[in-house]
């Protein structure tokens, strides 16, 4: 499955806790003659199922470490569950420079574990972790169903034979190393948002890591993503759609397929751009405005919040001020950025904690909430759904990491962090016809206004409103 000297772009692929490089068999079989697969074996599953399992970190640094000594032009990651999370910090490490890892083109995950802790219910993980040590015909009866359990139909019978017997070889160690603790890790802050395009996909059958929790556990991470349900798929995504794993790898490999990806950045009107660089224009004030004018970096990595608080932020400043068309002012970022600066407007309730504190909080409290009253996270409630919770903090019915009544304060000073910030950019005074950034100069006498009669207008005043609004 590997010939890294052909010249073809290089698929690594990493399998799912139980699984083996030959989870990716057929998956390679559809990419023949147009992508080279390299399917790798975990520590302590597949061919190295003797040994005693590894940390996210030390995965990752054996499969950085191949991709160095491969030394492949053009390479793309693979991630089936446990293999996911591995990617994900693989690829984390290219994009820090790491040397030899240059060229990355895109990831595929599958199911994937996300880079918070994987959601699984304690009685779940407890159970997987007993059965791997027990007798011989417990240990096949259970494999057995443990991969019967995560499709989201049955396989063909030989291939559902040496999917059990992977899972039979793993080492009981390594198994139990990644539920008790590498399923567990917390890698939310070091993966930060990567800029690598990225196809998710998820199984409509999948309970645990299927399109919502991609939605908001994976997603958040990546830039540039496309989540795909595969629907009647379940958690063995290679095994269950290689073709469709097969046909995201391509994807990517279409640079043009995503040169749409990026959301346009919001452009000044031509007249108030031209009033902004003008000597009516004081130059502390000008330098303000052409800074927030700037474009919002679409891979903004966040420094008060981590990038799943950032993702409900952003949600729920949409809801509080809904803006029209793709090119938007990212003001959760800007909000972000105003957190983790400390700068404010010098007050706070005094019954919350520090800003950056209470958002956190608070947005965690909302997601919980999301999640007890729909059983979704926030991120995937339909807009009517976000606007009745975020409607009943004000009602003090919503409490969890920050009390109802503190939840209401919060609720207060999101909605006007979120009117601040958006009235602070330029384009918001433009919407607004706003011509008093005019009046002022660096030099004495001030141009103020002098027609200021009902309907007068000056000269050097951009009307960028249309006809009918005005």
């Amino acid at each position: 499955m590997s010939n890294t000297s052909s010249g073809r772009p290089v698929l690594y692929c990493l399998h799912y806790l139980g699984g083996s490089a030959a989870t990716f068999d057929a998956v390679a079989e559809h990419l023949a003659g147009a992508v080279d697969c390299v399917a790798l074996d975990l520590p302590g599953f597949g061919a190295d199922g003797s040994g005693p399992g590894r940390d996210v970190g030390a995965m990752a640094d054996g499969v950085a470490a191949r991709i160095q000594a491969d030394a492949p032009a053009r390479w793309l990651l693979a991630g089936n569950s446990m293999g996911a999370k591995v990617a994900l910090a693989v690829a984390r490490h290219a994009e820090d420079g790491a040397p030899g890892l240059e060229g990355l083109g895109g990831l595929v995950l599958m199911a994937g574990s996300p880079p918070s802790p994987e959601p699984m219910s304690e009685d779940k993980r407890a159970a997987m972790i007993a059965w791997i040590d027990a007798d011989s015909a417990t240990r096949a009866r259970e494999a057995d169903a443990f991969v019967a359990q995560n499709v989201g139909a049955p396989l063909d019978q030989a291939l559902m034979d040496r999917t059990v017997a992977d899972v039979l070889r793993a080492s009981p160690e390594a198994w139990k190393a990644w539920l008790a603790h590498g399923s567990r890790e917390d890698w939310c802050a070091r993966i930060g948002i990567l800029r690598s395009p990225a196809v998710i996909l998820a199984g409509s059958e999948d309970a645990d890591l299927g399109a919502t929790a991609q939605a908001a556990l994976t997603a958040p991470h990546l830039a540039q993503a496309r989540l795909v349900t595969l629907e009647g798929a379940g958690h063995l995504i290679p095994l269950e759609r290689p073709q469709a794993v097969a046909l995201a790898v391509g994807t990517l490999l279409v640079e043009s397929a995503w040169q749409e990806a990026p959301a346009p950045a919001p452009t000044l009107p031509q007249a108030y751009a031209d009033l902004i660089r003008s000597e009516r224009v004081n130059g502390r004030l000008r330098e303000a405005l052409l800074a927030r004018a700037e474009p919002d970096d679409p891979a903004y990595q966040p420094r008060a919040l981590d990038p799943v608080g950032l993702s409900i932020l952003r949600a729920a400043c949409d809801r509080v001020l809904p803006q029209d068309g793709p090119a938007r002012i990212d003001l959760a970022a800007r909000i972000d950025a105003r957190l983790a600066s400390g700068a404010g407007d010098g007050w706070r309730f005094a019954k919350l904690p520090p800003d950056a504190e209470a958002y956190s909080l608070a947005l965690r409290t909302l997601d919980a909430a999301a999640r007890a009253a729909h059983a979704k996270p926030f991120v995937v409630l339909d807009a009517n759904e976000q606007d009745a919770l975020l409607e009943s903090l004000e009602t003090g019915t919503v409490s969890g990491d920050l009390d109802a009544e503190q939840m209401g304060f919060w609720f207060e000073d999101l909605r006007a962090d979120v009117a601040r910030t958006y009235l602070a950019h330029p384009l918001a005074l433009a919407r607004m016809d706003f011509s008093g950034i005019g009046a002022g100069g660096d030099t004495d006498p001030l141009p103020g206004f002098r027609d200021i009669g009902i309907g007068q207008r000056e000269a050097w005043e951009p009307c960028t409103l249309p006809e009918t609004t005005r």
